[in-house]
């Protein structure tokens, strides 16, 4: 052997041995860091159990009340199964057979060559396809439960199903294999590696990195639009933004972000920024960027948020540029709060918003998406002790839930490339936001949970009261423009769409392509989705849909279009600290860099 090869193996060894002692070091520090987080833990890891045992105790019921259904469905499987079997016989002896249960179009995870030319690879496939297809309609076929413990049983059983994946195995995912054959092994060192690292900075918890933390920093080449902070309290900073035009509309436009997560999801990059994009418009923006709440923020309430939320950035924006009326916008969250906040107004005759756009808001929460499976009495409470305990609700345990409704896409994937394959998360800018948190007061998420998910006050005329003032979305009467995302799992678009029918004012409905956030953050460049409009509002989603016509690109020019005929007469720019408001610093401002506690 050559004295290069042996200097090389020296090497190796040296990096091997040093990569062992640290991973030792850090499992020992993780270990005991684990088990005093269990221990302080374990009553509402407890219930968490017996909420799970409870609802499968019933599906077992119902299965057993039912035997020849169940009969029928395992004769069903098994048929498939010895079709599969007998197709993998035939393939070992070099004969092609058509597969008896393919992936689904959009399923990433069987991308591999292997998985169709490697005879057993196409086996464990399709074994377990077949068997998640009969999990699957076993459990959504069985009769006599009611239909939210049906989808919430659905739910964790696709969680299961899914953790249960062959390519999430470094036995089963040929992809994995063959990183570990070119790299000798030492890619599952380095993925153990990455596994410890991940565990050390949430103290033994785990919270898989999507991109790489150190790839962004915000101000820095994230959140990069000009601006200044213009006025705070003890909840918001108000961002007022350069102007790009040499005249300006004279109405402003005031962004109201979700407090779930951070601002700048409106401004990540130059290339994607919608902040950005609306500037260039000749629109003076203003947005709000809420505080990351901690315990002292216990009792901030939801009329808090309202009161300082955006009724102070109203009375702050006529400071900062003499204009009394404005144009709002409400994302998600936020479109649920100015919701709220335009029926307080008009109930105190307050007309200072003259248009509302809701991007991804619901208003009615009749069907919110697969959020409400963990919406009931039994978690509710659960969540509630817990809150109480910290006085917040921590971000990482709200991002850790979101990332559960696309399990395959934002854990399993990322779980494979960062700890079998040893790979570094890719820079991402639309993950690093999605993992840069935000913890929400108790009393506030508890009011917002109870009063929308649960109860579904809203959408009643006085059955929601803010300060002793009933809240009436029908005394709305401002134009208001929806903005929903076909594939949008956490708002989902047709219950956005009963919002168009609460509000007093004319509406305009526009439905985008993708999802909850890249259906939103779609500049024009990239001409990517489109998106549906219809100049009649029917009651059915599904007739709106039916009579609506599609545009290729972006929906930011159409909303724009629409945005121009309420915004004014051109007037020569407002700069900001030109007003009465002096600036505080420049944007982004300093709480959105506030970190959530994990």
């Amino acid at each position: 052997m050559s004295d290069k090869s042996t200097e090389a193996e020296e090497i190796s060894a040296e990096e091997l041995s040093r990569t062992l002692v640290d991973i030792t070091d850090r499992s020992q520090e993780l270990v005991k860091s684990f088990l005093d987080q269990q221990q302080q833990a374990k009553v509402i890891d407890m219930d968490d159990a017996l909420h799970m045992s409870g609802l499968f105790q019933q599906l077992n019921t119902r299965l057993l009340a039912n035997p020849m259904q169940l009969a029928q469905a395992q004769m069903a499987f098994w048929q498939d199964y010895l079709q599969l079997v007998n197709n993998a016989a035939l393939r070992f002896w070099g004969h092609q057979q058509d597969p008896v249960i393919s992936p689904d179009a959009g399923d990433k995870r069987f991308k591999h060559e292997a998985w169709e030319e490697n005879p057993l690879f196409d086996f464990i496939k399709q074994s377990y396809l077949l068997a998640a297809d009969y999990i699957h309609s076993t459990v959504n076929n069985v009769e006599g439960l009611d239909d939210k413990t049906a989808r919430k049983i659905s739910f964790h059983t696709r969680q299961f199903v899914d953790a249960l994946s062959p390519t999430n195995f470094v036995a089963t995912n040929p992809a994995v294999l063959e990183k570990t054959l070119e790299t000798k092994g030492h890619n599952l060192l380095k993925g153990l590696k990455n596994l410890l690292n991940d565990l050390s900075e949430t103290d033994g918890r785990l919270n898989i990195r999507m991109t790489d933390t150190e790839a962004f920093e915000v101000g820095k080449n994230l959140a990069m639009s000009p601006g200044k902070v213009v006025y705070q309290n003890d909840l918001i900073q108000l961002i007022q933004y350069e102007p790009a035009t040499e005249k300006v509309y004279k109405r402003p436009l005031l962004f109201i972000p979700p407090w779930i997560n951070k601002y700048y999801i409106l401004d990540l990059q130059p290339k994607n920024s919608l902040i950005k994009y609306m500037v260039e418009q000749g629109h003076t923006v203003f947005t709000i960027s809420w505080k990351n709440p901690t315990r002292e923020y216990a009792d901030k309430g939801f009329d808090d948020y309202m009161l300082e939320g955006p009724l102070a950035a109203l009375d702050a924006v006529e400071q900062a540029t003499g204009e009394r009326d404005v144009n709002a916008v409400g994302y998600c969250l936020g479109g649920t709060l100015m919701g709220t906040t335009l029926a307080y107004m008009a109930a105190k005759g307050d007309d200072r918003v003259k248009s509302i756009t809701f991007f991804t808001a619901m208003l009615d929460f009749t069907r919110p998406g697969e959020l409400e499976l963990f919406i009931d009495e039994e978690q509710l409470a659960t969540l509630e002790r817990r809150m109480d305990e910290k006085g917040y609700l921590e971000g990482t345990s709200m991002a850790s839930t979101m990332s559960s409704l696309r399990a395959n896409d934002l854990v399993w994937s990322f779980f494979i490339n960062n700890y079998l394959k040893g790979d570094d998360p890719f820079p991402f800018d639309l993950l690093y936001w999605n993992q840069d948190c935000t913890n929400m007061p108790a009393k506030m998420h508890s009011f917002y949970l109870r009063n929308m998910y649960q109860e579904n006050k809203l959408k009643d005329p006085g059955s929601l009261v803010i300060r002793d003032t009933p809240i009436d979305l029908g005394k709305v009467e401002v134009p208001s423009c929806f903005i929903s995302a076909a594939e949008d799992h956490i708002a989902p678009w047709k219950t956005c769409y009963r919002g168009v029918h609460l509000l007093g004012g004319q509406s305009k409905f526009i439905l985008g392509g993708s999802g909850h956030i890249a259906g939103v953050i779609n500049p024009p460049a990239k001409n990517k989705y489109g998106f549906w409009t219809n100049s009649r509002n029917p009651k059915d989603p599904d007739a709106w849909l039916d009579g609506a016509s599609h545009t290729d690109g972006s929906w930011w020019p159409e909303w724009n279009k629409w945005l121009v005929r309420r915004a004014g007469a051109k007037v020569d720019p407002r700069v900001p600290g030109d007003g009465k408001l002096k600036p505080i610093e420049d944007a982004p401002g300093s709480y959105v860099k506030e970190k959530a506690s994990r």
